[in-house]
């Protein structure tokens, strides 16, 4: 797997302009999914059903917010990093939590997040970033502790996407930017998902996510960019999508909350693993 990401990035070089800044010396985190398949990623929203704004997924649980093809162009969030519960089994299993653009009903996804997984029987916490569909890349210089909150934001301006992704607890960020072609930018989303790789992998036990301002303190997060409109999660009305996360056959694998009073914060709670 170390392999397959050294040739990735090797691939890469050309196409993506990497900028990390620390406020503390890097400490690298894991350097690549030890458990998952080269192939592993974070694809566009899998859908169940769609019950109006209340949709199931096999993948995806959260918040999007929908807008017209090229009218999103910013998304902001904050999180806290979930502790994995209890202890790891045999099998790997994996939860991300992320924000981004796309996705929702698109076949591109620009985003930026954390993992909080079980592989080879222990847990393992590390940041990444995708502009779906290249692959998924590891940020070793960001370290990711459970209970860190995370402040992150995708951005598109002169035809490029920009993620950023910063620890509030540590003080370390890391930025990357990249052209995406054939991007929508129809939607914001704020999600726990379950990766891909040859099929939906099994949701790690991470208990429960914590998103908004109302949890980690950081202002003006669980915000998006809608025709020039800026605004937090519940003020965009009907365009307001909430996913649950379901088994092939139905069986709820993580539940978000309703959004807080203020519109702005919500938790997303473990289920079961399915996949």
């Amino acid at each position: 797997m170390k392999e397959a990401m050294k040739y990735r990035k090797g691939l890469w070089a050309a196409l993506l302009t990497l900028t990390v800044s620390t406020a503390v010396a890097d400490t690298p985190g894991p350097s690549a999914r030890t458990g998952a398949s080269s192939a592993d990623q974070h694809v566009p929203m899998i859908v169940h059903q769609r019950h109006g704004k209340n949709v199931t997924s096999t993948n995806w649980s959260g918040y999007a917010v929908t807008g017209t093809n090229g009218s999103v162009t910013d998304v902001k969030g904050s999180w806290v990093v979930p502790a994995i519960q209890g202890s790891c089994p045999s099998t790997n299993q994996y939860s991300s939590s992320w924000l981004g653009i796309d996705g929702y009903s698109s076949s591109t996804v620009e985003q930026i997040g954390t993992d909080s997984d079980c592989q080879n029987g222990a847990p393992s916490y590390y940041a990444w970033f995708e502009f779906y569909p290249h692959p998924a890349f590891i940020i070793n210089s960001l370290a990711v502790h459970p209970g860190d909150v995370m402040s992150a934001e995708v951005n598109y301006a002169g035809g490029r996407f920009t993620a950023t992704l910063t620890n509030a607890t540590t003080g370390q960020q890391f930025s990357t930017s990249a052209k995406v072609g054939n991007a929508k930018r129809s939607s914001a989303e704020w999600i726990v998902e379950a990766p891909w790789s040859g099929g939906v992998l099994p949701l790690a036990d991470f208990g429960t996510d914590y998103f908004g301002q109302n949890y980690t303190f950081v202002p003006s997060t669980n915000t998006a960019t809608v025709g020039n409109v800026t605004a937090q999660i519940g003020a965009f009305g009907n365009s307001v999508s909430q996913i649950t996360m379901v088994t092939s056959s139905g069986v709820v694998k993580a539940l978000p909350s309703a959004l807080s009073a203020d519109g702005t914060s919500f938790s997303d709670s473990w289920l079961s693993s399915g996949p």
